[in-house]
């Protein structure tokens, strides 16, 4: 039994490494993220504002898929990292192009406009699964 629990726990570093690079790219999107939208929805959702929550939150999860792929079928670390990198780039020019071809409809997220940012929120996560299943061949 206690073998058992010995190799269970033989990963845990490997775990923790994964985990908390995970956190951090995470972070880091998030903070390439606000840099590149028109407003900040950190300010916006201390505020109060749902729209900037839901958009946020999807760009969150769009990023999440193609890092869970990046994470699942790496190699090592450093695999893992180059990968989420390259669906942080592909994620922040998504929104980009969201914001040159509906920059109106982007601006309403600011004002608390809930369609816009359902809209933002979908398309991210669109692009994050199809990101996330490019990275599987």
């Amino acid at each position: 039994m206690q073998s058992q629990i010995m190799q269970s726990l033989s990963g845990i570093l490997a775990f923790l490494a994964y985990f908390g690079g995970a956190i951090g790219l995470l972070v880091v999107f998030a903070g390439v993220y606000g840099l590149v939208t028109p407003y900040s929805e950190h300010t916006l959702i201390r505020e109060g504002k749902t729209a900037p929550a839901v958009s946020l939150g999807g760009a969150l999860l769009g990023f999440a898929c193609p890092l869970v792929s990046a994470i699942a079928h790496s190699v090592s670390l450093l695999d893992m990292i180059i990968w989420a990198l390259i669906a942080l780039v592909i994620q922040v020019l998504a929104f980009i192009v969201l914001r040159l071809f509906f920059g109106q409809v982007i601006k309403g997220i600011a004002e608390d406009k809930m369609g816009p940012a359902a809209f933002v929120a979908f398309v991210s996560v669109v692009v994050g699964l199809l990101n996330a299943a490019s990275m599987t061949n």
